[in-house]
């Protein structure tokens, strides 16, 4: 592993580290938000997993969570959204390959080589994080942007026990009966296995162990992409514990992801500190 930057935020770290991934066959890079209590041991950890076209780098500077994070001594973590480099298979299209990864393990050709995000996120990044940074692997929550708010959801119902919380901003709710989703599961996982990730179909059959928050602008431009009300009444009809907020007036920007992240960072720390 290698330390990028480091630089001091609110009284603790912000590193930008990179390392090279043996799911992913390249170089990985991912941001680490560590507060000052973790000077003095480990603290909790909650991932924020970015949207379509992001980078580690987005939300890490965009959405504003280290100052909570701060006030409430737990660390963050920004992943990269896809494998990246030359020998990494893309498309002209922004909406597939680098930095649309949908985090899934593609089985298809050319992406199976590379694009094996869930297994990243689900084991080798962990691994590596709990190894080499004062954080807790029995105190982690979850949240996400866009496709990250997708992948989010999909992961935290996959692993029981491991989240205390997961939350979404705008999430990417019905992939399988979208045009954000369709089109890249069918690329990545041929027509094989879209059930497990897609939030809908997996909060009704499944549900999360924990409470949900999940915050949606009313004029986000891309609404009918997104399909929130489907994950809506998923929610409702497995009588879901959590909250479903629609946000008079905000759209699909970091400027609505940054207004509403203090009660994200708050709502995942009071549930990390009641384990």
């Amino acid at each position: 592993m290698q330390t990028l930057s480091e630089n001091r935020c609110f009284d603790g770290t912000q590193g930008v580290y990179s390392h090279r991934s043996d799911c992913c066959g390249c170089d990985m890079t991912f941001g680490l938000f560590l507060p000052a209590e973790a000077r003095q041991g480990p603290v909790p950890l909650l991932w924020y997993l970015s949207g379509l076209t992001c980078t580690h780098e987005n939300a890490m500077t965009k959405a504003g969570a280290q100052a909570w994070a701060a006030e409430q001594g737990i660390a963050v973590i920004f992943p990269d959204t896809s494998p990246r480099g030359d020998h990494v298979a893309d498309d002209a299209a922004y909406d597939l390959g680098q930095g649309a990864s949908f985090y899934v393990d593609a089985t298809q050709s050319p992406w199976a080589a590379n694009f094996k995000m869930w297994s990243y996120l689900a084991d080798e990044l962990p691994d590596l994080v709990f190894e080499n940074f004062p954080v807790e692997r029995e105190r982690q929550a979850i949240t996400g942007h866009s496709m990250g708010g997708h992948g989010a959801l999909t992961l935290a119902m996959a692993h029981p026990g491991r989240f205390a919380s997961v939350s979404a901003f705008a999430p990417i709710a019905h992939p399988s009966h979208s045009e954000w989703g369709g089109k890249q599961l069918l690329a990545y996982l041929g027509d094989k296995e879209w059930h497990r990730h897609d939030a809908t179909i997996q909060m009704k059959s499944r549900g999360f162990d924990g409470p949900v928050l999940i915050d949606q602008g009313t004029t986000d431009q891309f609404l009918n992409l997104l399909k929130p009300e489907c994950l809506a009444e998923a929610m409702m009809t497995r009588r879901q514990p959590g909250q479903f907020r629609m946000q008079r007036g905000y759209d699909h920007s970091y400027f609505f992801v940054s207004t509403f992240m203090e009660d994200h960072v708050n709502f995942h720390a009071e549930a990390l500190y009641s384990l």
